[in-house]
């Protein structure tokens, strides 16, 4: 992908910008970890088991899985600017779902209908930094992203177990819901797609969309990318599990097993929450300046791997020990700003949403499949070790496909052939 310089006037507008885009993301991970947090309350207003209130949980991430491919096709056809938009309508609509919600069933309508709109928002964002920023320092805009999002979920952990001792569970989703909205309109207004629908020459030199061929064509191109596969995995078993404890099972497991408050189990929650935000960053930074992918990833999940099994088989307790451990399982995580610029690179160049929404698919489904089957086995068991062993397992999984990842050296390998 060959770069232009940058023109006057081009970093203050496409920072404007990126803060409405990444305001509606911090949304989606707000989305994704508040069930953990209000799983007492859902558990008592629709007298969910522990497998139900997994499926509801998971809901969110099945149809956000499935979305992945469409939401890519959108973001390089359709564009950011009208991608994101209707994902966050559909996703104020759904919150306002599931607030008002009076069955089991309709709640999950609810998170489907969330899962759906914010699924298409993270995509778009990131084609929004392919277009918009430059190759060199995509890892960093990757983990700044990332580092934004997880105030999302930070919030959903201590801030929102503190909140709901001042109002109910249904008035913060019904809140949330116009918040996405009125973020709606304003990326609406002031987002473009391109630095040339804002009267500024291109960043990258791109081919036309008129010389480009049928999107199904250019989809099939990216699933053809063998090395991309790799780099699903590690999502898959890594961030699925991941997402899968701290968005819904952490609270539990402290509470129930260790016998803390929710307000101190949260505050484990939110350290690991902070270590994965604050890490994105800085692993993302870091592979910029080495020039490398690879060895930071395979170290990251190897992080990664060691916490979840100090988690199933380590004598630990919470504290100052529960929260070290949290902090290295967030780090570890982490490792999944490296999938991105991965995906990015391994993939044609005009087609950043596509290869990064075929990546990104790993980490939802895996949650999907994992978050509930967490469930049954705690319904089945009576206890947490073998949900934990779940997570190592799929530690082991996400390590095994790191190490068969491609290095690409920050450098677009399509591209180059």
């Amino acid at each position: 992908m060959t770069e232009t310089h940058a023109a006057p006037g081009l970093s203050r507008l496409r920072w404007r910008m990126y803060a409405l885009l990444v305001g509606a993301y911090v949304l989606v991970y707000f989305h994704r970890m508040a069930p953990g947090v209000v799983a007492g309350e859902l558990q008592q207003a629709f007298e969910a088991s522990a497998a139900a209130l997994g499926g509801l949980a998971a809901a969110y991430f099945y149809i956000y899985a499935a979305m992945q491919l469409p939401a890519g096709v959108l973001a390089d056809t359709w564009g950011t600017r009208r991608t994101v938009v209707a994902g966050s309508i559909v996703a104020a609509l759904g919150a306002v779902l599931f607030a008002s919600a009076g069955s089991l069933a309709q709640a999950t309508l609810g998170r489907l209908a969330i899962g759906a709109g914010v699924s298409v928002v993270f995509v778009g964002l990131m084609k929004f930094n392919a277009v918009w920023f430059e190759g060199r320092h995509y890892g960093k805009v990757a983990g700044l992203t990332l580092l934004i999002g997880n105030l999302g979920s930070i919030a959903a952990a201590g801030p929102l177990a503190g909140l709901l001792a001042l109002v109910g569970w249904r008035e913060v989703f019904t809140a949330v819901g116009v918040l996405s909205l009125g973020l709606a309109l304003l990326t609406w207004r002031y987002v473009r797609d391109r630095p040339e629908d804002a009267g500024l020459p291109p960043l990258h030199a791109l081919p036309p969309a008129a010389a480009r061929p049928h999107w199904s064509k250019e989809l099939a191109a990216v699933l053809r990318e063998r090395r991309l596969w790799p780099v699903v995995l590690v999502q898959f078993g890594m961030i699925g599990g991941f997402y899968a404890f701290v968005g819904l099972w952490a609270v539990p497991l402290l509470e129930r097993a260790h016998g803390l408050a929710r307000p101190a189990a949260a505050a484990h929650v939110t350290t690991a929450l902070a270590v994965f935000a604050l890490g994105s960053l800085t692993l993302g930074g870091l592979s910029d300046r080495l020039g490398r992918r690879k060895p930071v990833l395979v170290g990251a999940v190897g992080l990664y791997l060691l916490a979840c099994l100090a988690l199933a088989a380590a004598p630990w307790t919470p504290g100052g020990g529960g929260h070290a451990l949290f902090a290295a399982l967030g780090l570890g995580a982490a490792g999944l700003t490296i999938t991105f610029p991965l995906g990015r690179e391994l993939g044609p160049p005009a087609l950043a949403g596509m290869a990064i929404s075929v990546v990104n698919s790993g980490a939802f489904l895996g949650t999907a499949l994992m978050q509930p089957l967490f469930g049954a086995l705690v319904d089945r068991s009576g206890g947490f070790a073998a949900g934990l062993w779940l997570l190592a397992a799929g530690a082991g999984l996400a390590l095994a496909a790191a190490l068969a990842c491609t290095e690409t050296r920050c450098r677009n390998l399509a591209a180059a052939r």
